[in-house]
């Protein structure tokens, strides 16, 4: 009962930005070289928003899949790795592990602005400052399937259908430039 009330919760939530053509609520915060960064950004390109911890099995096993993406797309991707709720030096976790993603090292200032009350949260956004995609959208649609895994096993089995889906998505975003 208390996973299907806390689900519902996070859905509803996630709903109210989730919408498609729904403006990406404005913040600014420091990235982690001291430099102040707004978003969202007006470019012709699609922003990923990747709410993580580094305590998150999703989140950790999610990562080299956006990792792959930001190489493969270049210029036309910028991954935002806004750490949350993270006792751990966010730093040391992205160098150690080789992801060049924008980090935001203290983005809980942002949670609320997105409904985001769970790792891992991701956000496409595109260069009018369009929320496009929302992870939260995926993320409980299992139909219990893997209620007898791990989290460690649930993460990964998930990421690379997550993964799959969000390429699916930044590639409409990016062709719907092309068309212009």
């Amino acid at each position: 009962m208390l996973k299907t009330i806390l689900t519902l919760t996070l859905v509803l939530l996630a709903q109210a930005v989730s919408a498609a053509d729904t403006a990406a609520p404005a913040f600014t915060l420091p990235d982690s070289d001291g430099e102040q960064i707004t978003l969202p950004r007006a470019h012709r390109g699609v922003d990923i928003y990747y709410f993580w911890a580094s305590w998150c099995p999703y989140c950790k096993t999610l990562m080299p899949h956006l990792q792959s993406m930001r190489i493969e797309y270049g210029d036309a991707v910028t991954v935002y790795a806004l750490n949350i709720r993270d006792e751990e030096m966010p730093e040391v976790f992205m160098l150690e592990n080789g992801y060049d993603f924008v980090l935001i090292p203290e983005a809980d200032p942002a949670m609320a602005l997105y409904g985001v009350l769970a790792t891992p949260a991701l956000f496409l956004v595109d260069g009018e400052g369009k929320i496009r995609f929302n992870l939260y959208d995926m993320v409980f649609d299992d139909d219990g399937e893997y209620d007898a895994l791990t989290q460690r096993q649930k993460a990964g089995r998930r990421a690379p259908r997550w993964a799959a889906e969000i390429r699916q998505q930044v590639d409409r975003i990016l062709d719907g430039y092309e068309s212009d």
